[in-house]
């Protein structure tokens, strides 16, 4: 069995498929209280001896005990300090933490590991800290010196980089697209994945499944709106922009990830957990939500407001109302079961920060395949 640590683990969706791909936690460190009640309420019955979170700070945690036992680090360091939404602070943002994820690399020694952050982080604004961080993944024991700036350890890890030292860990980082495989929501990350240099893993990216040229076929020609029962007055065609990629299967759309819930305002939506109407949605220019025959818009934890209706239903009529929490849930691929605490406002933004359970549990899956044909013993290079 392999063993993770699950850093800033949100309501769980990383660690979800994670767990599924047969990596197991060992250690789960999450500071929210909300995300820790969902965490502990769902985590057991998920998984059997899954240890209960610790709500903590990251950086009040030593984790060198568990040097030697830990296969893989996962995490999504706080994304506030890229994002669009956010202030674009990076590295002068203290919520920055991506120091205390190559902390946490540098201390446990894991085989491997596993970590996500939103798209911004590619942006050609943050370019020069996106190197940085890089380099530290790659040689994590070059560790920031207290009261060092950034920049003159960047100048140190650079050196380390084109001297004779080989790197510590092998890495690669790609941006992806959760709709390319399979699920419901236009969901872009940038996944850092890295293997210590004396695994011979042989790894890439796992190459995309599905693609709207593939759904835009399915709606044109094939046979999307029969299999669904969508009346013909219904019938709104996707037209995908997209090139080939090569993927035989379509998008899965909203209509799909809903399939067998009932309309929140009527009472068989009782039986449902968190399926409860949400009352207030408004369709303007520009805020016209979700289309029910598409992949649903990148859900958005509504700190700084929801500005593209990123959280709303647009049905083919072109009536609008809000994502109830279990629907949101259904598009980051949670299990039916997982309840969300706290108010509506609060459980969307648990589900507006996760990763995709189905998109973590791809890229895991492929992780542990390039390391268990190579595992003979669990050691960590000193």
């Amino acid at each position: 069995m392999l063993r993770a640590i699950e850093l800033f683990a949100g309501a769980g969706g990383l660690g979800v498929g994670v767990s599924r791909a047969g990596i197991h936690p060992a250690l789960i460190v999450e500071r929210d209280k909300w995300c820790c009640h969902t965490l502990r309420e769902n985590r057991e019955s998920f998984y059997p001896g899954c240890p209960p979170p610790i709500e903590d700070d990251v950086r009040a945690i030593d984790f060198r005990p568990h040097r030697g036992e830990i296969d893989v680090v996962t995490g999504g360091p706080p994304c506030q300090p890229f994002s669009l939404g956010g202030k674009h602070r990076a590295h002068a943002d203290h919520r920055d933490m991506w120091p205390q994820a190559v902390r946490v690399v540098r201390e446990t020694r894991p085989r491997a590991f596993i970590f996500e952050n939103v798209r911004g982080l590619t942006r050609q604004t943050f370019a020069d800290y996106l190197g940085y961080i890089l380099l530290q993944l790659q040689h994590p024991s070059l560790a920031k010196r207290d009261e060092e700036a950034w920049t003159s350890h960047l100048a140190r890890l650079q050196k380390r980089h084109t001297g004779k030292n080989q790197v510590e860990y092998r890495v690669l980082h790609q941006v992806l697209d959760a709709a390319d495989y399979g699920v419901a929501q236009r969901r872009h990350r940038v996944v850092f994945v890295g293997f210590r240099a004396d695994i011979d893993a042989g790894w890439s990216f796992p190459p995309p499944t599905h693609s709207g040229a593939a759904l835009a076929r399915a709606q044109m020609a094939g046979d999307y709106w029969d299999r669904r029962n969508v009346p013909t007055r219904d019938r709104i065609a996707f037209k995908s922009k997209a090139a080939e990629t090569g993927a035989a299967l379509p998008w899965a759309t909203v209509r799909d990830a809903l399939a067998g819930l009932p309309d929140p305002r009527s009472k068989a939506a009782a039986d449902w957990r968190d399926h409860r109407f949400q009352d207030g949605a408004r369709s303007y220019a520009g805020h016209t939500g979700s289309f029910i025959d598409q992949p649903a818009k990148a859900l958005k934890a509504g700190v700084h407001g929801v500005p593209g209706g990123e959280n709303m239903l647009r049905l083919a009529d072109g009536s609008t109302r809000y994502f109830t929490i279990r629907e949101a849930a259904r598009l980051q691929a949670f299990p039916d079961h997982w309840r969300f605490h706290g108010s509506w406002s609060e459980a969307m933004r648990q589900l507006g920060n996760a990763v995709p359970t189905t998109l973590a549990h791809v890229v895991a899956a492929s992780v542990r395949r390039n390391l268990e044909p190579r595992f003979s013993a669990r050691s960590a290079t000193t």
